[in-house]
């Protein structure tokens, strides 16, 4: 059937602010399938709380509105736009799908002649029903856990007794497994089962028999509205039955299915599919096998796109979103082409002639006193991807992209040595089990007691003991002895050369020049084709490996590299995404062909049509330097791409590679203490008094001259990390001792904290000579609470004139005595009317997006411009929208650690942000916010 040419205006509803179990997976979905609806000539109008995606931007849809998720911003956008004749909710993750619930339950659609496409409401309440999927799969023939539902305490006390324990407790309609629990004993078990019914929207349970440590299984399926239906990809979670798929590291292809268990999983994935109702889109389907008898239960059905869909869209190059959308309005899999090849058709199953591993990224220390066990639900706050020509290089890669100060797995001096603490990790998992496998294996603890406490499948744990062994055969050589054929075998397993650096002994860049120089051993880029080769790829998508041809022709353009800003975690999120992505754009419209690097697959900057050139690999040196070695680009741009990209900013300068904007010793400036605080001095810009030190004798005798209390701070650390206020010498040795246990050699400063201050943070736009500044926000709660966890309000709504003219003249002076080229950000205490400078950082910040919203204007583009030397600051005609207030609200996830007291001080903890707009600061919201300000404040 082709596309229903009665659908002129599609309404897409997003997911909202970034918590755990809900990430940026959907900003990557809803963007896609807004671009392909208006490829359509649909007309495309979006509501979306989140201001720090590219989602929410003007280049992505022709409407959007920056609203609360409730059907008050519903009723409104359809009284705007009478004539929305559709709703695409699938879009939005569970956040999006309650919603158009809500409204179709309240008669909204209805009453505005809207239907809901993409969705069928009796299948998404089929698969979020525990009972009813339970009933269905029986009817259906596919095996299900014994069990049954509860809506009260009671009941679920009577199940619990009949079937037995250990058991399984799921709560119905959450998010992320919210709720959800293994029960070992009766004690356990009545305050899982309470958690569960509060946890559910519903007050209902799903309790039954506990099937811990099968192994886990996902197809990710497509089906038109006729009824055809393609496997785009089956994923192997590497972690068994137990932990969330979320916390899972997750493989792709599926490596120890055999075959007539795969077709038989794919039958039950149809069977499913057509039982649920007659829907057209994406669908991820989970099962259980057990290890001993291959008997296969079906777990869960989601008929929407969901985290697993980008991760599967990344993995194959197939645009699952894209496709989603173009079946949601009629279209049918075989009138669609194939994206990458362009040539062939959209019905077809993805093949792929490599090995995907994708890694999650936690962020527990951010949450002192969590429980760390990984479980039914999620923890993790973003994740990695690693592509490579087998299971061990895409391993490495995907280590290698975590940024949680390792190497990949191993060889880097870091293994835990203890045996108790290594076995207790293997039978409870936490987020760094993986490295405890590794160093089980090195410590010699057996093959067999490593299988039985993690029931991890023994081809992974194979793959992993082979590494040792290969580590053992290295370690008999010298740099100057290493066979060719060794050296080869360690690059092809995927390891760095700061690795294999760690095992002979000697330098990395000893390590490069013989394997590079001397052996010829360099990488090769290959392309994510979705046909294995089979057919030529249009869309210009690589992975690196060793060994075979070279699939990346270089080209004679000026060219520029964006570096990513990696995963997602607490301190740097999807903001730094918007900014890379528009930074991309601006390149291209001023005619540079762009590269991107980047490693998370949930975000728009790794979309395959988005730069000139996608580089799917880790943010990490070796990669980075060798994509540059082969483009050859003008210089790179890394002031886009959060701490993740400044980081490696020293490294490029050392090898004398452009740096695009701001220069190396501008940025390393304002990060060291000592040197900012004298060029400070030096412009007369008041900052606190300080001091750095390096030891706790140092810090004793620092803080009689500099007086309590006193904020304690590493250098060159990201979201405030181990910062912390301190009012005695007793709590200034703990946290100095603890800071330097966590980064050992650092240096520490010490900062006069100026309590009751008010917090404020400018960004400007800067070209050398001429600085524009796009905002000033003010912060609601005091000085102490990081920026990133204040609410805060564009422009400011008390600061006086006289104050706003000491940060005007403050950024000013700071930008020029830096010579900035692009974006800075920089923030002040105000005390007494007077203004002192806390820090600045010469490159995009968290609140760059959000400016950007809130004055309808592409400050990005215009300072990537800028960066490159096509513009001046004085070229661009700045027109900004300024009409009431836009509030910055941080969101939390402090559900997902229930034992863990919401406290907020200089370490950041917040997981995303909403934007809300107000027309005076006698709005009831804004006057509620105010008067809490002081309400979770700590140190």
């Amino acid at each position: 059937m082709p596309k229903d040419s009665s659908i002129k205006h599609v309404l897409i509803i997003g997911s909202g602010p970034i918590v755990i179990g809900q990430a940026c997976e959907f900003d990557y979905s809803g963007s896609q399938a807004a671009r392909s609806l208006r490829e359509e000539g649909i007309t495309v109008t979006l509501i979306n709380s989140n201001p720090a995606t590219i989602m929410t931007d003007p280049v992505t849809a022709d409407n959007v509105y920056l609203l609360p998720l409730e059907k008050k911003s519903i009723r409104k956008i359809l009284t705007d736009h009478p004539d929305i004749d559709a709703v695409l909710p699938t879009m939005g993750g569970q956040t999006a799908l309650n919603l158009a619930i809500d409204c179709e339950n309240a008669g909204i659609w209805k009453h505005h002649n809207v239907r809901m496409i993409g969705v069928d409401i009796d299948a998404i309440d089929t698969a979020e029903n525990r009972e009813k999927f339970k009933e269905l799969m029986e009817k259906i023939g596919v095996g299900v856990c014994k069990g049954a539902t509860a809506t009260s305490f009671l009941q679920g006390k009577e199940i619990a007794q009949e079937i037995g324990f250990p058991l399984i407790i799921r709560a119905s309609y959450t998010l992320g497994g919210a709720g959800g629990a293994f029960v070992e004993t009766k004690e356990d078990f009545e305050k899982a089962l309470s958690a569960g019914l509060q946890a559910s929207p519903v007050h209902e349970v799903l309790i039954e028999q506990s099937i811990l440590g099968w192994k886990e299984y996902e197809l990710e399926v497509m089906r038109d509205n006729i009824g055809n239906m393609i496997v785009i990809c089956s994923i192997e979670n590497f972690d068994p039955m137990g932990v969330h798929t979320g916390d899972s590291i997750t493989v792709a292809p599926a490596m120890t299915l055999p075959d007539t268990v795969y077709q038989r999983m794919r039958n039950y994935a149809i069977t499913m599919m057509n039982s649920i109702g007659n829907f057209a889109g994406g669908c991820n389907v989970q099962f259980a096998v057990s290890p001993d008898n291959q008997e296969i239960i079906g777990i869960e059905i989601n008929p929407r796109v969901s985290r697993s869909s980008a991760l599967a869209s990344k993995a194959t190059g197939y645009p699952i979103a894209k496709v989603a959308a173009k079946l949601a309005i009629g279209y049918n899999l075989d009138e669609l082409s194939n994206s990458i090849t362009g040539t062939t058709s959209a019905f077809f199953e993805p093949s792929i002639d490599y090995v995907i591993v994708k890694i999650p990224r936690w962020n527990f220390d951010k949450f002192k006193g969590s429980d760390r066990r990984l479980g039914l639900s999620m923890k993790a706050v973003g994740e990695v991807m690693g592509i490579g020509r087998n299971f061990q290089e895409a391993l490495q890669k995907a280590c290698q992209s975590l940024e949680i100060k390792r190497n990949g797995l191993g060889a880097d001096g870091k293994e835990l040595r203890d045996q108790e603490k290594i076995l207790y990790s293997l039978a409870n998992p936490s987020w760094n089990r993986l490295f405890h496998v590794y160093d089980a294996f090195k410590l010699g603890i057996s093959f067999r007691t490593i299988q039985e406490l993690t029931k991890i499948d023994k081809w992974f744990l194979k793959q992993i003991e082979e590494l040792i062994h290969l580590e053992a055969e290295i370690e008999k050589y010298t740099i100057d002895t290493i066979p060719h054929e060794v050296m080869d075998l360690a690059k092809k397993k995927g390891y760095a050369d700061r690795q294999i650096a760690h095992l002979l002994g000697c330098l990395e860049s000893e390590v490069f020049n013989k394997r590079y120089m001397e052996m010829g051993i360099k990488r090769v880029y290959k392309l994510v084709d979705t046909c294995a080769a089979e057919f030529e790829a249009q869309t210009p998508y690589y992975y690196s490996s060793f060994g075979e041809e070279n699939e990346s022709i270089r080209t004679d353009k000026k060219k520029v590299v964006v570096l990513g800003s990696g995963p997602n975690r607490v301190g740097q999120g999807i903001e730094f995404d918007y900014s890379c992505v528009h930074g991309v754009l601006a390149a291209k419209e001023c005619g540079y062909e762009t590269i991107m690097i980047n490693c998370n697959p949930e975000t728009v900057s790794t979309d395959f049509d988005v730069a000139d050139k996608l580089y799917f690999e880790p943010v990490f040196w070796e990669h980075i330097y060798e994509i540059i070695l082969h483009e050859k680009p003008e210089g790179v741009i890394v002031q886009l791409g959060g701490q993740t990209a400044l980081k490696l900013a020293e490294k490029l300068d050392k090898y004398g590679i452009k740096i695009i904007g701001t220069s190396f010793d501008a940025l390393d400036l304002a990060e060291d203490r000592g040197l900012f605080s004298t060029l400070l001095k030096d412009n007369n810009v008041p900052y606190p008094e300080f001091g750095t030190i390096h030891n706790t004798d140092e810090a004793l005798e620092l803080c009689k001259k500099i007086g309590f209390p006193l904020l304690v701070r590493p250098s060159y650390v990201l979201g405030g990390q181990g910062m912390k206020i301190v009012i005695n010498e007793k709590e200034l040795e703990e946290h100095v001792v603890n800071v330097l246990k966590d980064i050992p050699n650092n240096e520490i400063l010490l900062d006069h904290f100026l309590e009751g201050a008010i917090e404020a943070e400018a960004d400007a736009i800067c070209d050398g000579e001429n600085v524009y500044i796009i905002g000033i926000m003010q912060h609601i709660e005091p000085a102490g609470i990081h920026s990133g966890d204040s609410y805060a309000v564009l422009p400011p709504y008390n600061l006086g004139d006289l104050v706003i003219r000491q940060i005007e003249t403050y950024t000013e002076r700071i930008a020029l005595a830096l010579k900035t080229k692009g974006l800075i950000n920089i923030q002040f205490a105000i005390k007494n009317d007077k203004v002192y400078v806390i820090e600045a950082n010469p490159r995009a910040s968290r609140t760059v997006p959000f400016i950007c919203k809130a004055y309808q204007e592409p400050y990005v583009n215009y300072a990537t411009k800028v960066m490159l030397g096509e513009k001046k600051v004085t070229d661009f005609e700045f027109n900004p929208v300024k009409k009431g207030y836009a509030i910055k609200e941080p969101v939390f996830s402090f559900h997902k650690f229930p034992n863990v007291n919401k406290e907020l001080g200089p370490e950041m903890k917040s997981t995303g942000e909403a934007i809300y707009f107000i027309d005076d600061l006698m709005d009831d919201y804004f006057l509620k916010i105010y008067s809490e300000r002081n309400l979770y404040l700590s140190r």
